[in-house]
This record gives structure tokens, sequence and C-alpha cells, in this order.
């Protein structure tokens, strides 16, 4: 096998792609069915060679892609996979470390180490923190709640690291009635239910009311996690750290922040603000294949006390070689212990970027942002919903009832159909929407005008159908 030609191949088809974003339609060209057709075959009795096999793969896939990566993909807070992080993870595949630890993989727990520092000081967390690599923030925010699980248990006399939670005293988990969905997933997973919480009232804008989370509180009673948000995935909100985190620590409540994309804000002089008091937090879990543009999969797990943190994680068996003094193993701070060396494309974006081009792109994005919504807004048949602070505009097209509803989501699917841009759409407060997020190192106000635009050409052609 001539492995020089065989990376070539594969990168070139992977250049091709990426080179036509700006002829491909924002969909797929072929829909799921197709696309198990297109690969649908008897299990192969004999190999295939190597080119061919790779060539056809290319061919056979390239229908059913969807332009994720491409300046003007809405539909989801997805990065764009940055060409500098996809070469960095394209020599992670090639180089096959299994990032367990520190003696198997120098290089890939050397990484983590560094970009580990990087991040903390990305984010203006506290140094101490501890982060772990792993898959995204549904998996972040499960290892930030397994630590403080255990913590607030161990608080009162419990070791459910040890003893599970067979017999533990209950712990009250106060959450936002507007928080992710991954997040009640990550508490099912821990055992601790994802109807088994408190559910906080929120205000227009998705934010927790203080008010009714110091009412919330006043029944607490032993151990205690309050779960936060920065960047509700619908308005792009924060809750007010400032008023909230206080309020909960002065119960002894562990406080874990869910921000996938928001806390990425920290990151950006002009919207550090919209975290202002973050910091003050337990843990926290946010992606970097969202804002810092790597490749899937990249998440981090980010949590103040690293004991804590590694009594929930660490995998030891006698086989596995001790990390010392001034050493750190990746897999004490994941829930794996056979994993791909994701620190590798976490320091590449970093070391390509910088402090100031993550600042500068992060602003640019918040800028086609709002100037998505300022054009649409000035329709009187649309409404901007929420108030633009950060990435996310959420829209409605016509009248407040069914008719609303139906005309919206006629809009999404001509948008959709016609492919020039790609949004999704999502209830909000009981009425349909479209919601627009925007979260791609190439999408500027130029793009941004180019998708309202477009949006507004599909509102034409459906209301004139209408009519």
């Amino acid at each position: 096998m001539d492995i020089e030609a065989l990376f070539r191949l594969a990168a070139q088809s992977a250049a091709r792609f990426r080179n036509a974003v700006a002829e491909r339609p924002h969909r797929p060209l072929r829909d799921y069915a197709g696309s198990v057709a297109a690969f649908d075959e008897a299990l192969p009795e004999g190999p295939a060679e190597a080119n061919a096999l790779i060539s056809d793969l290319a061919a056979r896939a390239d229908p059913g892609l969807h332009l994720m990566a491409g300046p003007r993909f809405f539909g989801w807070v997805i990065g764009g996979s940055h060409p500098v992080g996809v070469a960095a993870d394209m020599l992670t595949s090639a180089w096959g470390q299994n990032a367990g630890n520190h003696t198997a993989a120098p290089s890939a727990a050397a990484v983590e180490t560094v970009a580990a520092r990087w991040l903390l000081q990305l984010l203006h967390l506290p140094g101490e923190c501890s982060v772990g690599f792993v898959t995204g923030a549904t998996v972040a925010n499960f290892t930030c709640l397994a630590a403080a699980r255990g913590a607030v248990l161990r608080r009162h006399g419990w070791d459910a690291d040890a003893r599970g939670l067979f017999g533990a005293p209950p712990i009250t988990v106060l959450i936002g009635d507007d928080a992710h969905t991954t997040v009640f997933s990550a508490l099912q997973f821990l055992g601790l239910g994802h109807d088994r919480v408190i559910r906080v009232a929120t205000d227009g804008e998705g934010r927790i009311r203080a008010d009714a989370f110091e009412e919330a509180l006043s029944g607490v009673d032993g151990p205690a996690i309050a779960i936060l948000q920065a960047g509700q995935i619908n308005t792009g909100a924060f809750d007010d750290f400032h008023a909230l985190i206080p309020l909960a620590k002065g119960k002894g409540a562990w406080v874990h922040v869910d921000g996938a994309f928001g806390l990425w804000a920290s990151a950006s002089l002009e919207r550090r603000a919209l975290a202002a008091g973050v910091e003050e937090a337990d843990s926290w879990a946010t992606d970097g294949h969202k804002w810092l543009q790597t490749p899937y999969d990249s998440g981090y797990a980010i949590v103040r006390d690293e004991l804590a943190h590694r009594r929930a994680m660490t995998i030891a068996a006698s086989y596995l070689p001790l990390a010392g003094e001034g050493e750190r193993d990746p897999s004490h701070y994941v829930p794996e212990l056979s994993r791909r060396a994701r620190g590798f494309a976490t320091w590449a974006m970093i070391r390509h970027l910088g402090r100031h081009g993550i600042a500068d792109m992060i602003e640019r994005n918040c800028k086609a942002a709002a100037a998505i919504a300022a054009i649409l807004g000035e329709r009187q048949d649309v409404r901007v919903l929420n108030e633009v602070v950060l990435n996310q505009v959420i829209v409605r097209f016509g009248t407040d009832g069914e008719a609303g509803d139906r005309l919206t989501q006629e809009v999404i699917a001509a948008v959709q159909k016609d492919g020039q841009i790609f949004v999704g759409g999502a209830q909000w407060r009981g009425r349909q929407v479209m919601r627009i997020s925007v979260c791609n190192f190439q999408t500027d106000v130029h793009q941004a005008e180019i998708a309202a635009a477009a949006i507004l050409s599909a509102l034409g052609r459906v209301s004139a159908e209408v009519k």
C-alpha cells in the first residue's frame, strides 16, 4: 500500500469538498433513505483496493453531506471546523495515539496540559481548575455534574463514587425552566433523574428569575446542585451570575454552568460583561467544536476542585502507569480510558487564531446576528422575539396565532429547499419560531445580508402562494 498516495487522495477529496462551499447549497442533495441505498450492499467477502475504496467512499457520501462548514449554516449552534483544526485532526488520526496516559502518549498528554491552561486564560476562569477533553458539552455537563454529585455527598458523609446512590442522602437539583435538554440527559445518566429536579421560573429571555431562585432555595436542606446557563439556546441570554451564585453558595450548593457556546463570550472584550460573575461557579461545560471551530468531537469539562474531578473520573488498573508529581494523565478527567488525542486540534486552533483572533471572530459573528435581526425587524410581518445580545436570533412571521405558526414553518421549509442558507425551527413560549444561530468563522455582516435577503425572499414567495 502506498500510504502517501492514499493520504494524498483523501486530503484532495476533503479539499475539493471545502473549496466547493460557494457553489454547494446549504442542504444535503440526498435524503437519508437515498443515502442508505447508496451505501447498502451485501457484506464484502474479500478486500477492496485502498485508493479505489477511498474514492468510492467520497463519491457515495458526497450527496448526503450537509454544508455545516458553510458560512450561512444557521440551523444549530455549530462551528465551521476550521481548516487548521481539520489538518491537526488529520494528523491526530494518522498518529493513532491513545490519549489515556502520559507514558503511552507523552505529546498527547502534554498538549492537553498546555491547551487546558490556554483555555482557562481565554475564558477568564480560575487557574487552578482542571480540564477534561471530552466529546462535547453533553459529556462535559455529565463529567462536571459527576464531580458535583460526589462532592456534595461527601460533605454529608457519603462516598457516592464507592457506594453508589443506594441509601445516599437525596440531592436537590435546581435548574432553570429553559435549560438545554442535554443537561437533563446528564442528570438522567447520573441517576439524579431528569424529572426529579426543581425547575425554576425564567423571564422572557429564558434567564432564571432571582426571586424564584431564592424562593426555591429556601426549602433546600442537604446536598444541592444548582445549574445555571451561559447562552440560552434560543435567545443567547445569560443567567445573572452575580445574583444567583451567592444565593446558591449560601445554601452550600455546588454551582455548575452550562456554557456550551455562551461561555465563549468571556473571550471577547465586547461581550465579556454578559458572563460577569461566571468565574465564581464550581464547574463549567463548553464546546470546542462551536466557537473555537475545532472539528468534532471536542468539548471541555472544567472543574474548580481538581480532586473532586479526578475522584469522579479516574480509571485505575495495575497495568496502567501512575502519574507522578507534575504529570497529568488525560484519562483522569474524562469518562473514557481509550480515546483519540483531542488536545492537538484545540492547541492548533488557539495557536492559529490567538486571543485576539478568537475575540474578533466571536464579535464578527455577534455583529452578523445583529445585522440579520435589524434587517428582518424592519418588516411589519416579521417579529424578532429576543434581545440579540450574542449570536442567537429567533423570529416569527405573520400573526400571533396558528396562522403565524403555519407561515413560520412554511418559510423555514422554503428557505431550506432554496439552499442559499440553512435555518431551523423551534418552539418558543408555545409558538413556532425560526431560529438563526451564527457560529462560523466565515460568517460576517456581508453573509448576514445575504441570509436576511434569502429569508425575506422566501417569505415573499410563501406569502404570495397563500394569497
